[in-house]
């Protein structure tokens, strides 16, 4: 917003009130374009990322950097649809205007998270595990929303950066201040056959403060779900889960065509290319086939660019390591930018994958999986897909404990799927492929 009125606001200055009124409409889509253009700008170099404390110096030098990046890709674009073109003066005065209206907005965002003035107060009831993941989440954010006032239990947390009180029981939190002022309770002990305070959570409830599960609040603000602290019971109550209807499923089905069949058509030279220096690089087909589980456990053959050298496996399945010897020097690169998986698209256009969803293993990887960590098998009752919500949620890794990071992240897929985190997590990707994150 602060974009579009700085250049619509150069714009009056520069045109007059009577001409600014009579080509308004033309005026807006000049400052729509700089405002999309900067806002793209803005998202890769990670000015959204709030959960960084960016110093001015650091804001200010990461502004200068999205905005000129900006610049160039206005000028390419003005070249392309000149109409658009918005006068010098106009541009570099609404330029000014918006670098430092933005300096200043962020200034005093910063200062606001430091001082938490709008955090929301709650009381933790649990001092364990799922209790201290939750207070990292909370207190170990620049940006949380919430601030913890009190845990209750029997020992004292795990986690408790700025040592607030700890009381055994809830009635005694009456002690710092009333529970009816409190604006909302997480109940998260990791033992519940202690029983659980329902008269007094009652009591609070019905006085406007806000009661919740510790798993479905740690899956709100994480975007993930705690695949340690969830029973069978917990998956079959909750909201989500459930088969997507024909309608989302031919929605789904429709994107995946257009977009793999775009992307094979856009990106055919670079998979040209990339075939013929595999090809000179090392001996061996250019492209790899592996047998992995996907869709109702169903196996098939996912395609992708050689990146290792021949005979990589005669020893049998490893987990891919970092810096791993097996990996050309070529192989390295696709890998880093992602090129090594476009061949799957036509894995997507066969309908054995989509463009969004958990990322396919091995059936080797797959059994011990399923035996050592719970809930593994659910990944399979949704198609594997070429980039997921794991993907752009956590770091590249290759164990079983990154196994179970991701399935974390792909169960909050599974149980909120929909049309619209897909397009989100395309949107992420972008930035991920573009910025090199994750590859090995």
């Amino acid at each position: 917003m602060m974009i579009f009125s700085s250049i619509l606001f150069s714009c009056l200055i520069f045109v007059g009130m009577n001409q600014f009124i009579s080509q308004i409409a033309l005026y807006c889509s000049q400052a729509l374009l700089v405002t999309s253009v900067f806002q793209l700008c803005l998202y890769f170099f990670d000015m959204y990322e709030m959960r960084q404390d960016l110093s001015m110096l650091d804001n200010a030098i990461r502004l200068t950097q999205a905005f000129g990046v900006g610049c160039i890709l206005l000028g390419l674009l003005y070249y392309i649809f000149p109409y658009l073109w918005i006068n010098t003066y106009i541009f570099w005065t609404g330029y000014v205007l918006v670098s430092f209206s933005l300096l200043f907005y962020r200034y005093f965002y910063h200062r606001i998270l430091r001082r938490r003035m709008f955090a929301q107060d709650l009381v933790l009831i649990g001092t364990g595990e799922l209790a201290s993941e939750i207070a990292k989440e909370i207190e170990g954010r620049h940006n949380s929303v919430y601030r913890i006032l009190a845990f209750v239990g029997d020992s004292s947390p795990i986690y408790n950066p700025y040592h607030v009180p700890v009381f055994k029981k809830i009635e005694d939190v009456e002690n710092i201040l009333p529970l009816t002022t409190i604006q909302r309770i997480i109940v998260a002990p990791d033992d519940k056959r202690g029983g659980t305070p329902i008269r007094t959570l009652l009591k609070c409830k019905l006085a406007g403060t806000i009661v919740e599960q510790g798993v479905p609040f740690y899956e709100r603000i994480t975007g993930k779900i705690m695949v340690e602290k969830v029973d069978p019971s917990w998956i079959v109550f909750s909201d989500g889960f459930t088969v997507i209807s024909r309608w989302r499923y031919l929605v789904k089905r429709l994107v995946d065509v257009v977009l793999s069949g775009g992307l094979l058509f856009l990106n055919a030279p670079v998979m040209l290319v990339s075939a013929i220096i595999i090809k000179l690089e090392s001996p061996g087909p250019v492209f790899y086939l592996q047998e992995r589980v996907g869709e109702g456990n169903v196996p098939f053959k996912v395609i992708k660019f050689r990146s290792m050298g021949q005979d990589a496996e005669k020893d049998g399945a490893v987990w891919a390591q970092k810096n791993d010897s097996r990996v050309t020097r070529f192989g390295g690169f696709i890998r880093k930018v992602r090129i090594d998986e476009l061949p799957q698209l036509w894995n997507v256009l066969k309908g054995e994958m989509s463009l969004v969803g958990p990322r396919p293993e091995r059936q080797v990887f797959v059994d011990q999986l399923v035996e050592e960590i719970p809930y593994y098998g659910i990944r399979h009752v949704v198609k594997p897909g070429i980039t997921g919500w794991a993907q752009v949620s956590y770091p590249y890794g290759a164990s079983k404990q990154d196994a179970l990071r991701k399935l974390e992240y792909d169960l909050f897929y599974i149980k909120n799927n929909s049309i619209a985190l897909d397009l989100l997590v395309i949107f992420y990707t972008v930035k991920t492929v573009l910025f090199g994150k994750g590859g090995r």
